[in-house]
């Protein structure tokens, strides 16, 4: 059984300036600088202003994780995630993929940015599925609530990102 992830973020700034600040190499460089923690990267990226297709590499230091992560994994996490953005309509849908060096399992989400009055609503809406006997379920779990943290904080960093425009 699978852990889902929802979250939901709304922008002051329109669809356009929301899916730059979520596809542009420079803030997807200055995110990772800011929240990818060690081991972090951008190995792949390519984007225009129809589709947006980039992969990133974000690492969790081992004395962050929560005791249950530690039992059954030694040393960080590194996460590697793809994201895929394509134009639809007035606003853009996408599909995420996360795995975890170590973690037979994966993380998938489906995106969307659509417009919302005179802002932009980006929401996720994924599952975590972690294949342990066991404690999968449990790990699902707390993948679960550090991949919503993670979302918040992008988010943050995202709004901050275009109101400093």
């Amino acid at each position: 059984m699978a852990s889902r992830i929802e979250h939901r973020a709304e922008f002051a700034q329109g669809v356009a300036e929301v899916y730059h600040a979520q596809s542009a190499e420079e803030v997807l460089r200055a995110r990772l600088d800011l929240l990818g923690g060690k081991h972090a990267g951008l190995p792949e990226h390519a984007a225009d202003q129809r589709r947006a297709a980039y992969k990133l590499v974000q690492g969790i230091g081992a004395d962050q994780l929560p005791q249950a992560v530690r039992t059954f994994h030694k040393g960080d996490l590194i996460v590697h995630r793809e994201q895929v953005w394509e134009a639809a309509g007035e606003g853009y849908t996408g599909t995420a993929k996360a795995t975890v060096d170590g973690v037979p399992g994966e993380i998938t989400a489906r995106t969307e940015l659509v417009p919302n009055g005179t802002g932009a609503t980006l929401v996720t809406s994924g599952e975590v599925r972690v294949r342990i006997p066991l404690v999968g379920g449990k790990l699902e779990q707390v993948i679960a609530e550090q991949v919503t943290k993670l979302l918040v904080r992008e988010a943050e960093f995202t709004a901050k990102w275009l109101a400093d425009g």
